[in-house]
């Protein structure tokens, strides 16, 4: 039987390709800078985790991102809802029984968290883990909901109340774990040094 497998989603780090926003306002190379240090955190947060672990790069399968216990993939489908479902139903396909995505932008992320999210899936269907942003940097399931994840307006602030609101009316059990900050803009920088 399979086990657990963590996703991880994140764009490969190819300068003015990454955190687009932020580079609007602090140039292409700042913006790389502080992509390529989420990115290595999230490495940090995710290495000795036990689970089957999957990169999913956007652009290309680079085997020097991360190391050998990540299994690398590529991200398809035409927005990120999409990319997400073929990602989790890939997977569940595999035979596996739980699955937790996170991203890459959430630098007080850590292994207990992801932990608690899998053990909270003993009991619920699905498992979020709310960002200050209005959107979500966790989420894990037991099956691939597709409800979850099509006609989603993404990058709005109202992706969490909307993906709650879906969960209730398809009678899905779900759990909010701890609220975190999602680096996006020049504001946000301040929680990645501290």
């Amino acid at each position: 039987m399979k086990k657990d497998a963590l996703i991880i989603f994140a764009k490969n780090p190819i300068k003015g390709k990454v955190k687009t926003r932020l580079a609007i306002t602090l140039g292409n190379d700042k913006a790389f800078e502080v992509y390529t240090k989420l990115f290595s955190l999230t490495y940090e947060h995710t290495k000795n985790l036990k689970h089957d672990k999957y990169l999913y790069l956007t652009e290309s399968i680079d085997d020097n991102l991360f190391d050998k216990n990540y299994k690398k993939k590529l991200q398809w489908g035409s927005d990120l809802g999409i990319r997400m479902f073929n990602a989790f139903k890939e997977l569940f396909d595999l035979g596996y029984k739980k699955i937790v995505l996170v991203g890459t932008d959430v630098p007080s992320l850590t292994e207990k968290i992801i932990k608690e999210a899998f053990e909270k899936l003993n009991t619920f269907d699905i498992v979020i883990g709310p960002s200050n942003d209005g959107g979500y940097y966790l989420i894990g399931l037991k099956k691939p909901f597709e409800y979850l994840f099509l006609n989603m307006t993404w990058g709005d602030e109202k992706v969490l109340q909307e993906t709650i609101k879906r969960i209730k009316e398809y009678n899905t059990s779900y759990y909010l774990i701890k609220e975190l900050i999602d680096i996006d803009d020049e504001k946000d920088l301040e929680f990645l040094n501290s």
